[in-house]
Parts: structure tokens; sequence; C-alpha cells
């Protein structure tokens, strides 16, 4: 039985919106820098309500920015 694994495409969206920071990024989201970090990472997984907080800064479905993998 494999392990599935929570991908995410944060680190592109930020690009896709004007280089974004991931500090700009977390005072929108209401996390530190470091949590973004861990995300993109791989190494956190983030609480619902983050994920479509961060989806919705975006402007795009829970589903376009994180995903299973495995």
């Amino acid at each position: 039985m494999s392990k599935d694994r929570l991908t995410n495409q944060v680190r592109r969206c930020r690009f896709e919106a004007g280089e974004l920071t991931q500090q700009a990024l977390a005072e929108r989201v209401g996390v530190t820098r470091q949590t973004i970090i861990a995300i993109e990472q791989g190494n956190y997984t983030p609480s619902l309500t983050l994920a479509l907080k961060i989806a919705r800064t975006f402007g795009k479905s829970v589903e376009e920015v994180f995903w299973l993998e495995g």
C-alpha cells in the first residue's frame, strides 16, 4: 500500500502572480514565511483552511494548487 503525498504548485503560482514573495504570500494568508517554505518543499501539509486561503489568493481552486500523488 503506497502512502499518498500532498503535492503542490504554490511556488509556480507565486511566480505566475507576478513573482509574489514567500513573505507577501505568508502575510496575505496569515502564516509565517517559514510555513510557506515548508509547504512549497512538501515538508508541511496545510490545513484545509490554509489551503483554501492560498488557492483563493491565486484565484484558483484547491485542486489546481494541491493534489495527492501516490
